[in-house]
């Protein structure tokens, strides 16, 4: 079975917008959720934000909350982060992943990842 797979980053200037996009989303399961996560050179993993593919809630780490989207798409299993307002320390690679909740996703709980795509955001 074919992986997550992200796209949609590149290298953009601070206060522009990018859209990333996770296709291929198994739908083993009625009660999942799927999130993006972060890695920036140096630095530690870092939760993003998350949708609760049922019910739609979401979740958005503070840095990003306001700035960030996250929504899902469920005729093309696909989850989109769209971000605006970007900012140099917002530079990572991004990837998605699924989890059980909410909850597990907050806790980097998950089974299945891609393999990231990279955002740049130059000062």
């Amino acid at each position: 079975q074919e992986g997550l797979v992200e796209s949609g980053g590149g290298l953009v200037q601070t206060g522009d917008s990018l859209r990333l996009s996770c296709a291929n989303i198994p739908r083993a399961s009625s009660t999942f959720a799927v999130g993006w996560f972060r890695r920036a050179p140096g630095k530690e993993r870092e939760f993003v934000a998350a949708v609760d593919w049922s019910g739609g809630m979401t979740d958005y780490r503070d840095s990003v909350s306001g700035r960030f989207t996250i929504s899902r798409d469920n005729d093309k299993n696909t989850v989109y982060l769209r971000m605006n307002r970007l900012r140099p320390e917002d530079t990572a690679v991004y990837f998605c992943a699924v989890g059980s909740s909410l909850y597990d996703l907050r806790r980097h709980e998950y089974n299945i990842w891609g393999q990231g795509t990279q955002v740049t955001v130059s000062s």
